[in-house]
């Protein structure tokens, strides 16, 4: 029988994300994804500054940028009458060029390491797939589906199909990481229930080439072009472009019409992908059952809103990841694979409230467009309810693991335990992102002494001591204890117990 420290039961983003992180830290994985090879459908279309972040630390952020829209490009959201009416008002926000100007410029802890990034799963999935399949502890299969599993208290075994020839085989793991998508089989056969609203709306998408830009992209370069019936997505503004809209009040769905409505007039195109889809505001009850995992969209499912569905499942897959690594490497306490539900569910709680918050504005600029007939009035009015989907850093960035809710909207840099790490550039130019180790880091500001910590150690610990007195208010405490996610596992001016605090950062 076939063996392996982690099954991964799907090889979506999330999937590719846990296995890039276990492969970090040392840990072999088994990947089966029951599809022959990545996705043709668009799915998401925005890798947000902390995703990205994540990914820097996975040594893919460059190979990412690499396949998406060029780095000079804007991320405006403009809403309009339609592409052969006029522009209503437009949402400005920088390129990644200009992001990291401010970035660089702004070195007070309150922004990113990486700015956001437009690029289409479908453009994304075979980088991640690319850098799997080149790493030898990972072992990756497309086309080979997983069937079920069977648990004890020493590990899982699970059965898999070989799609193509119906072979079936065993696989015994240590752990079994369900990243199997919102129909997820793992799930139900935990018996963990959806708690939210199913089908709130029925969507249809269609995915389709064309090079007129000029009747595309009417009011020049924008990543949506939005009206009270869809959004037009331009993915790589060049030729790929998805358009998200409504179901047809009756009859079956025509996508070649569809088109020359949303736009206002015939166009050349290939459609290479439409279908009718529904958005869901879901929550798994449990993030575990016993050895088995949920991540990404077999714990949570949401409207597109706001872009949170993939992205969290990244911050899912990272966590769950080290996790698994440290108690695979004889570092975790009793208690640290648990506390993977009890960090990760109300983030995914407080994502889908996010989700559907965005989705009421939409909903109430819709009105609008039945309701007002002056272009200039309807534009001030969409003006004045703003475009908090696309400005919510606290959500993004702000999320934390001591139960303190972030405001959503502002990001605050703090090193309370449980938040993410603030962001900053040292005095010789580096970034303190880059200084950080694979495992567990130590900051020392101002000379204190981290011997304590050092000495009690009991997995691997980098120390990096930061002599800039100016960005030691940032940190809040003489000594910082980051964990691999990034996220603060303990603080403060000094330490009289190693033993204590590691027991506590690792129980």
């Amino acid at each position: 029988m076939r063996r392996a420290p982690v099954l991964i039961a799907g090889g979506g983003p999330v999937g590719m994300t846990l296995a890039r992180t276990l492969a970090s830290f040392g840990v072999r994985s088994l990947l089966v994804e029951r599809n022959p090879t990545t996705t043709r459908h668009p799915k998401m279309d925005i890798t947000n500054g902390r995703s990205m972040e994540l990914f820097r630390r996975l040594g893919l952020a460059d190979r990412l940028r690499a396949v998406a829209v060029p780095e000079e490009n804007n991320f405006d959201i403009s809403w309009i009458t339609s592409l052969t009416g006029r522009e209503l008002h437009r949402f400005r926000y920088p390129s990644v060029v200009q992001k990291r100007a401010e970035i660089r410029a702004r070195n007070d802890g309150t922004q990113p390491r990486e700015p956001a990034m437009r690029v289409s799963q479908v453009m994304i999935e075979p980088v991640l797939r690319d850098a799997i399949l080149g790493d030898p502890l990972v072992d990756a299969r497309w086309g080979v589906a997983f069937e079920g599993f069977a648990q004890d208290d020493e590990g899982v075994t699970a059965t898999l199909r070989t799609v193509e020839t119906g072979v079936t085989e065993q696989v015994r793991c240590d752990f079994l990481a369900g990243c199997d998508g919102g129909s997820s089989i793992v799930r139900d056969q935990l018996g963990i229930g959806l708690e939210g609203k199913a089908a709130v709306a029925h969507r249809y998408m269609i995915h389709f080439k064309s090079e007129v830009r000029d009747v595309l992209q009417a009011f020049g370069v924008a990543w949506h072009y939005q009206t009270d019936k869809g959004t037009l997505i331009a993915q790589d503004d060049k030729d790929t472009w998805t358009l998200q809209t409504r179901m047809p009040a009756e009859g079956e769905p025509d996508p070649e019409a569809m088109l020359d409505a949303w736009v206002g007039r015939s166009f050349p195109r290939k459609i290479l992908v439409a279908n009718p889809w529904f958005t869901h505001l879901l929550l798994a009850d449990r993030y575990q059952g016993g050895r088995v995992f949920l991540a990404g969209d077999a714990a949570h499912q949401y409207i597109p809103t706001g872009g949170y569905g993939m992205n969290t499942g990244i911050g899912d897959a990272v966590d769950l990841g080290w996790k698994l690594a440290a108690a695979l490497k004889g570092f975790a306490g009793r208690g640290l694979l648990a506390s993977y539900e009890r960090e990760r569910r109300p983030v995914g709680y407080r994502n889908r409230l996010a989700s559907e918050r965005h989705t009421g504005v939409r909903l109430e600029i819709a009105e609008l467009y039945q309701s007002e007939r002056d272009p200039d009035v309807l534009g001030r009015a969409i003006a004045a309810l703003g475009n908090a989907e696309n400005e919510s850093w606290g959500v993004e960035f702000g999320y934390r693991y001591d139960g303190v809710e972030p405001n959503p909207v502002v990001y605050e840099p703090t090193t309370a335990p449980g938040a993410r790490l603030p962001s900053v550039f040292l005095r010789d130019g580096s970034a303190l992102y880059d200084r950080l180790g694979p495992w567990f880091t130590l900051l020392c500001f101002g000379g204190a002494d981290p011997s304590e910590l050092i000495d009690a150690a009991p997995a691997p610990l980098d120390i990096v001591v930061v002599d800039d007195a100016s960005l030691a208010p940032i940190y809040e405490a003489s000594l910082v204890l980051v964990r691999p996610d990034t996220h603060v596992a303990w603080r403060g001016n000094a330490c009289d117990d190693g033993v204590a605090v590691w027991a506590k950062v690792l129980a």
